[in-house]
């Protein structure tokens, strides 16, 4: 099995600096979308799932389902990345997407058609879940195969930078839709301003990326005839170890990000009793701290490793999120905006070293598909469900603390991993 150090060769990038540019800023689609529907659940739960008793658990058990879409599309898009490259998988993911947001903006409601407005928005999150699998991965492969080796901590955080402005985008549309109309006008036709922003926004990307240029890592790969015939055999066969550790980086970083941050505006508007629009706000503020703490995190990962400065934000994430969302039930502004904003910083901080420390647990070889198994399978679970499995808890035992404590369980079960893992930052990055 190749070892983690193997994926810190030193080959010369021969990126320019405008393809890795695209490549970061682009996944602001994919985040946009994702968080848009978590930020525009209550809203969706009475346009699309007709309102009423349980319907926002609906919401997000629909959304949770169709999330384990995202780990088929991963290895799908994958084994296009592997076996012909970056560019090219990252081209037809994005059109995909483009397609499936464009029919979310024009579907029918649930008083225009009844439970088949229901089916129909969750067959297209089906869509979305597996066109959306090898963005975020085959993007941060992309990133560390032409970042230079003492930046590669902050050039890949950059996407999870970029992402954040997407969930600042969403939650920011979504804000200013909801306060700038009538809840009937809202209910008739303003939920679909949101959904259709986000399909301009991913046809634009589709043309960006149409002027990309290759991985350098690809290229070498094609050069020496290593591109695997079968990427997903390969990955099985030669890294499960990594897959692993990969498994453990995405578990802390997707449910700090999806339950600390993209469940939160929910949170507050059922348990925190405030209002949608207040719910908004917060979470708007909070994606600025994501963008504000990422690339720091990212240059300090360059500066100091990956290995502490994962082992120190799992520590953290055990500590303080139960004592954030207690704060937030309160019903307190500020105290609601001071969990929010921590649990930002938490989850920003663990994206950021995230991107780049799963990336160099594989060899450019199946890095792609090997990303797939690992990270994109643990955000399917810790991801997808975890909105809903926090809703349900809140819901059943009144505890509004449950959805840090599903933080801390997580981040106490990967903390003796991540002090026993070896450093993967390239010698060559070392002061």
């Amino acid at each position: 099995m190749a070892k983690p150090e193997a994926a810190a060769s030193d080959h010369p990038p021969t990126i320019s600096r405008a393809s890795l540019a695209i490549a970061a800023f682009s996944t602001v689609v994919e985040w946009y979308d994702f968080t848009l529907y978590l930020y525009f659940s209550t809203v969706l739960s009475r346009v699309i799932f007709g309102g009423g008793s349980g319907a926002l658990l609906t919401t997000l058990g629909s959304f949770a389902i169709a999330y384990l879409m995202r780990p088929l599309g991963a290895v799908f898009f994958g084994h296009i990345g592997d076996r012909h490259g970056r560019r090219h998988m990252l081209l037809i993911s994005v059109a995909v997407m483009t397609a499936a947001m464009l029919a979310t903006a024009l579907l029918p409601t649930h008083a225009q058609v009844g439970a088949a407005a229901s089916w129909g928005l969750f067959l297209l999150r089906c869509v979305m879940g597996f066109s959306v699998g090898g963005e975020y991965t085959g993007v941060v492969a992309y990133l560390l195969e032409g970042a230079p080796p003492h930046r590669r901590g902050l050039i890949a955080s950059s996407a999870s930078a970029a992402s954040e402005i997407g969930a600042l985008l969403a939650v920011g549309v979504s804000a200013l839709t909801v306060a700038s109309m009538s809840e009937a006008d809202l209910a008739s036709w303003g939920w679909r301003i949101p959904f259709l922003v986000g399909a301009a926004l991913a046809g634009s990307v589709w043309i960006a990326r149409s002027t990309m240029e290759e991985s350098p890592e690809f290229h070498r790969q094609q050069a020496a005839g290593t591109v695997p015939d079968s990427p997903l055999r390969h990955s099985l066969r030669h890294h499960r170890g990594a897959i692993g550790r990969a498994f453990a980086i995405s578990a802390l970083g997707s449910i700090t990000y999806y339950v600390g941050i993209t469940y939160v505006p929910a949170f507050l508007t059922s348990a925190g009793k405030l209002s949608e629009g207040v719910a908004l706000w917060l979470s708007t503020a909070a994606a600025v701290m994501v963008i504000l703490v990422t690339p720091g995190i990212g240059l300090l990962s360059d500066r100091i490793g990956r290995k502490p400065v994962l082992a120190l934000l799992a520590l953290a994430n055990i500590i303080l999120p139960i004592t954030m969302f207690s704060a937030m039930a309160s019903g307190s502004h500020v105290q609601a905006l001071l969990g929010a904003l921590m649990l930002a910083a938490l989850a920003g901080g663990v994206s950021a070293v995230g991107a780049v420390a799963t990336a160099e647990q594989f060899p450019g070889e199946g890095r792609v598909t090997g990303l797939a198994l690992g990270a994109t399978g643990a955000t399917a679970i810790f991801g997808g469900l975890t909105p809903w499995l926090a809703q349900w808890l809140v819901e059943r035992t009144g505890w509004g603390q449950a959805p840090g404590a599903m933080i801390a369980i997580v981040g106490l079960c990967v903390l003796p991993l991540f002090l026993m893992m070896k450093e993967t930052r390239p010698v060559s990055s070392l002061p």
